[in-house]
């Protein structure tokens, strides 16, 4: 029976949510209260520049695939994707770098060449990981977090312990180099916890790092986003901007109308894509599930301060991805985990789009987004931003052996204040909650509201979790609850 159904928000879950209804035959409507769509996703351009705002990253390039085989269609039909060779490249000391392949025959060779010995263990190390992948990715991934049910397969029961260590002890267990350590724990850090904190069954994701590489798509992620409203459009989505909803009206236990700028508007089905908290706030508070106290004591991933950076001149000695791991990982994921405060000595991250996409700046000019990721709820000030920018664009002259400083044309920064007032994001978290042990599956927020009918969530505070991969099957699953439950 055709429902028609009112999608707040227009981000990756929401989007594939979107798609999803409209081809089984309902009337779906969007609504963004930005100008623009795409939720974190969103794209800057300045003075010929142009930055991802928010994803950098174009991992497990399967679930794109099949995202958009459910609709006979495939990436390829809106986008270009290009692997990136290398995938990344790692900063350990000035001039001290390893640079990570495009494949694993020669990461394994990098490895053996770090630490005698290390190259088989990688290899045993990376079929587990891929035994894992077929499981979550292919399978455990695209349940609904229902019941606790539907984690028990044949397959889990033969894994369960790795649901009760962690990926920190396992890599140890294995490898001694510090780099190496370094270099498999960054993968899960995309999961939003500490290495310590996330469970073993989730080395799927160094299969996704070292065994699917690295992508871009052409004109960077936001392409996903235009191919996701195209394939949106053609299945008859209408989608509005600038449409900031204010609440969300419940009659009789059924949630029933929004109400946008003002104005009333009425669906048969609700489905909030926004932040999981804000969502449940445009309810009365006896409507919501979750209480404050719930939302307070969740291990949240990290927010982030990004820096979106114009050089005059090309920048040297670094990669497409470039990760600076020159201090203790420790003491800043106990900074942002544990008491939570600014970091002394950031880790932090640089991404140069212009290495790959000539698109990204003009002939030979250098686009640079850095990003230093920070506990959600810390104080947001612009004097704390100056002097963060100052302190990690020193580290990066020093351990790329260049100055940089000079040919900056312009800077933008985006942190914790920009996440709540742009995505309505709890405490200004930028990647939702963290897939710990307790935050997993069946016991993270639900999709279907347990006080409301008619009422659903998508997106990365729900099932399955962080990432752009884990929301585009947020928007499947989510469809398929509703389908089921008209």
């Amino acid at each position: 029976m055709e429902k028609e159904i009112k999608i707040i928000g227009s981000g990756f879950s929401s989007l594939a949510a979107a798609c999803y209804l409209a081809q089984s035959g309902h009337r779906v409507t969007v609504y963004e209260k930005n100008s623009t769509i795409g939720g974190r996703a969103r794209q800057l351009k300045k003075d010929g520049f142009t930055f991802d705002i928010g994803p950098t990253w174009y991992w497990m390039p399967d679930v794109f695939e099949r995202f958009f085989a459910d609709f006979g269609k495939k990436p390829s039909d809106y986008y270009q994707l290009i692997k990136l060779s290398p995938a990344y490249q790692v900063y350990f000391g000035v001039k001290d770098f390893v640079t990570i392949a495009d494949n694993l025959p020669e990461i394994i060779t990098t490895f053996e060449s770090i630490e005698k010995g290390s190259g088989n263990k990688l290899s045993d190390f990376m079929a587990e990981a891929q035994s894992n992948y077929n499981i979550a990715i292919k399978d455990l991934v695209y349940r609904p977090g229902v019941s606790p049910l539907e984690l028990v397969t044949l397959e889990t029961a033969k894994k369960v312990n790795q649901f009760f260590g962690n990926i920190s002890k396992d890599i140890r267990k294995k490898f001694k180099n510090q780099k190496l350590i370094q270099i498999l724990e960054f993968p899960v850090l995309f999961l939003g916890a500490k290495p310590s904190d996330t469970p073993s069954f989730y080395s799927f994701m160094n299969f996704a790092d070292f065994g699917l590489g690295t992508w871009h798509p052409k004109n960077g992620m936001y392409s996903v986003i235009l191919a996701m409203e195209k394939l949106a459009k053609e299945l008859g989505v209408a989608i509005k901007t600038n449409s900031n909803i204010e609440k969300i009206n419940v009659d009789n236990g059924k949630a029933n109308a929004i109400i946008v700028n003002g104005e009333i508007v009425y669906g048969d089905i609700i489905l909030s894509g926004a932040d999981y908290h804000h969502s449940e706030s445009l309810l009365d508070k006896k409507y919501r599930a979750y209480s404050e106290n719930y939302w307070e004591n969740r291990t949240f991933a990290p927010s982030s301060l990004l820096f979106y950076v114009g050089f005059d001149k090309k920048i040297e000695n670094v990669e497409h991805h470039t990760l600076f791991f020159d201090v203790d990982f420790d003491v800043h994921a106990s900074d942002i985990y544990d008491n939570p405060k600014w970091p002394e000595e950031p880790l932090f991250y640089a991404s140069f789009p212009s290495k790959t996409d000539t698109g990204s700046a003009p002939s030979g000019k250098e686009a640079g987004i850095f990003l230093i990721p920070l506990a959600p709820g810390l104080h947001d000030i612009p004097e704390l931003r100056e002097e963060y920018f100052e302190k990690i664009i020193t580290r990066f002259e020093k351990l790329t052996q260049q100055s940089v400083k000079e040919s900056i044309i312009f800077k933008e920064s985006f942190c914790v204040n920009d996440f709540v007032a742009d995505y309505n994001s709890y405490k200004g978290n930028a990647y939702g909650l963290a897939n710990t042990l307790m935050q997993t599956a069946f016991l993270r927020p639900k999709l279907k509201s347990k006080k409301v009918k008619n009422l659903f969530f998508t997106g990365q505070l729900t099932v399955p979790g962080p990432g752009v991969p884990p929301a585009l099957i947020s928007g499947k699953l989510v469809a398929k609850l509703i389908q089921k439950n008209i």
